[in-house]
């Protein structure tokens, strides 16, 4: 079973969360700036300002960063070059691959390749790709 980590603010990446819940049978926890977590699992977050990680998903990462087996981002496709970008930056900060950036709550598409990726653990994960790879 997978479990999802994830920030929202507006509720874009809630929705996105029920789109998911509604398809899987997976875990979900929203995180706080303090909360610690022991267990792997896969981080979605938004894209904050002008391309900034959500400073509470950046406190997170400081305690969990190294569970997370994965990152993807909201954003807004006006925001040009800096659409999910707190991806972008997660993955170069903390060594955690991207498996999509999707505009605000996500298409049905998106939905379905997010899904898809995890169950088949479709991401560049040399990290932990020794764990990963005996799992399957």
């Amino acid at each position: 079973m997978e479990r999802i980590y994830y920030d929202s603010r507006t509720g874009n990446v809630a929705r996105f969360i029920e789109k998911v819940k509604e398809a899987t049978g997976w875990e979900f926890c929203k995180i706080d700036a303090d909360q610690q977590v022991f267990e792997r699992g896969h981080l979605i977050t938004f894209t904050t300002r002008f391309g900034e990680i959500p400073e509470s998903t950046r406190q997170f990462l400081t305690h969990s960063g190294s569970y997370m087996d994965s990152v993807s981002s909201s954003g807004n496709r006006n925001w040009g070059r800096n659409f999910g970008v707190a991806a972008d930056q997660i993955s170069t900060n903390y060594g955690i691959p991207i498996v999509l950036k999707f505009e605000l709550s996500g298409t049905q598409d998106d939905v379905a390749y997010f899904i898809n990726h995890i169950k088949e653990k479709n991401y560049d994960d040399n990290r932990h790709r020794q764990e990963l790879d005996s799992t399957q």
